[in-house]
């Protein structure tokens, strides 16, 4: 089909009408901050209990797998970010190399990928942030601190009651984040700088109080649920690698700098600079953090915990160092929101350009350089998502977009390596013939170990993404093409 066709090149900035042109305005280290302020959030302030949960202190193993997959899926994202340097990450790779219907399901994939992610953490966010509230005799109604329930059964046993809420928090933060990306990206770039170098140190605090405590004994016993997928509690997979599957989540983030190529000042050397300079850190933090964790204290009394960290100092008694964490917590989240808003909202600006949403959406504010109309479309839409929505299951689900969009990429890193091997590429992926399968076939081996709840979820989507495609977006685009001469 004429739609599935490969597009050939890629729209040199230049090229890009000025009312759409993005400004060039960040540097190498803006990029890693960028990066690491995606990466260091939700994922290890809250899932190392979850991982525990599932593997115990082989959970150690579940963070080193996830890293190994997600590394390999980095040096990917690097040679592509770096060679087709233009907005759109996964979704511009796939159209540049796969063509226009690969690179809907991806672009739709990681619609799933950024809106839950975004969605996610401002719940947690909330979740905080109501704390401390009612520490202060400041609470909000408990209606306006969730999302609407459902009767039913829980897992646990207990009875849910149905009820009306609005999770008012929420939505406060996405549209607070949202103000701060419209008013600059630079001046955005400076306080996520400042708020990840917070987030360090909350860290480093939680690992330097922790480390003393370390118990060799609180290692046994080491697996307790094997290596491979077994079924437990509620349905859900235990093991090692059901473990990597959920952790996982902890670790991707990077991709959203390779959104951010339209606004680099070099791109050919800050994107690689960004991508792999913050996966090799952020490994490092978390393995330091995950040991220190895992020495402390028996993963059975911090298993599951909301706030892990903060739980594991106490069980230290040290409850003064746990508020300190927990705050910290709570003023660096924010960053994670930031670099995936931005993201995603690159990644609309590009597909309203090629068509697929209203032309309208490609705008930039010409004072700000800054892309106003889709992102503040992008934050209703999170923000809605936040509101109404529970916690649980949406963090699987962001999972199965990201490793779709991982697999898209490696893909084209080998399609463009076979079809055009003398193309510039001022980042190569090393071993690529090797590193770019192994991603493939980890990715896909992590998909396989989500629940079948969000496997089935996820392919719903992608029809119902297929649909929109044939029937609408498809028609869009070949106007948008015609009208351009393309």
């Amino acid at each position: 089909m004429k739609n599935w066709n490969v597009r050939k090149a890629i729209t040199p900035a230049e090229a890009i009408p000025e009312s759409e042109r993005l400004h060039r305005s960040l540097s190498w280290p803006h990029l890693v901050a960028l990066g690491v302020g995606a990466i260091v959030g939700t994922g290890i302030l809250t899932l190392t209990g979850v991982g525990a949960d599932r593997a115990g202190p082989a959970v150690l193993i579940s963070f080193c797998i996830a890293g190994l997959i997600c590394a390999g899926a980095a040096l990917c994202y690097a040679e592509m970010s770096t060679s087709i340097p233009a907005s759109g990450s996964a979704y511009t790779y796939s159209y540049t190399v796969l063509g226009e219907g690969f690179a809907w399901i991806v672009g739709w994939s990681l619609i799933l990928e950024y809106s839950l992610v975004v969605s996610t953490v401002a719940v947690g966010w909330a979740g905080y942030a109501n704390d401390a509230l009612r520490h202060i005799g400041l609470a909000l109604p408990g209606a306006l601190t969730h999302g609407p329930t459902l009767a039913g059964q829980q897992c646990g046993g207990s009875v849910q009651q149905a009820s009306f809420g609005i999770n008012i928090l929420a939505v406060v933060i996405i549209a607070a984040v949202a103000t701060l990306l419209n008013f600059g990206t630079r001046e955005s770039a400076r306080i996520n700088t400042g708020l990840v170098v917070l987030k360090l140190a909350t860290l480093s605090l939680f690992v330097i109080v922790a480390l003393p405590y370390f118990n060799a004994a609180n290692l046994h016993p080491f697996a307790p649920h094997g290596f491979f997928s077994t079924p437990g509690a509620c349905g859900r997979p235990y093991g090692v690698m059901p473990a990597a599957a959920i952790i996982f989540f902890a670790f991707y983030g990077f991709d959203a700098i390779s959104t951010a190529a339209e606004e680099a000042k070099n791109p050919e050397r800050d994107l690689a600079i960004g991508i792999v300079g913050s996966m090799v850190a952020c490994t490092l933090i978390y393995l330091i953090v995950a040991a220190a964790a895992v020495g402390a204290v028996h993963y059975t009394k911090f298993a599951n915990s909301p706030e892990p960290l903060a739980l594991i100092l106490r069980e230290a008694g040290q409850g003064r160092v746990a508020t300190i964490v927990s705050a910290g917590a709570v003023i660096a989240l924010p960053t994670v929101i930031l670099a995936f808003l931005y993201g995603q909202s690159r990644i609309f600006l590009v597909m309203a350009r090629d068509g697929f949403f209203p032309k309208s959406f490609s705008t930039i504010w010409k004072s700000r350089g800054t892309p106003a109309r889709i992102t503040t479309a992008t934050a209703a839409i999170v923000a809605i998502i936040a509101a109404v929505t529970p916690i649980d299951v949406i963090a699987s689900l962001a999972n199965a977009g990201t490793l779709c969009a991982f697999v898209a990429v490696a893909v084209c890193v080998l399609v463009r390596r076979r079809r055009d091997p003398d193309a510039n590429r001022p980042f190569r992926t090393p071993l690529a013939w090797i590193v770019a399968p192994l991603t493939i076939l980890g990715c896909v081996y992590l998909f396989t170990n989500l629940s079948r709840l969000t496997i089935t979820f996820f392919l719903t989507w992608n029809v119902v993404g297929l649909f929109v495609y044939f029937v609408f977006a498809s028609r869009s685009a070949h106007r948008t093409r015609s009208a351009s001469g393309a």
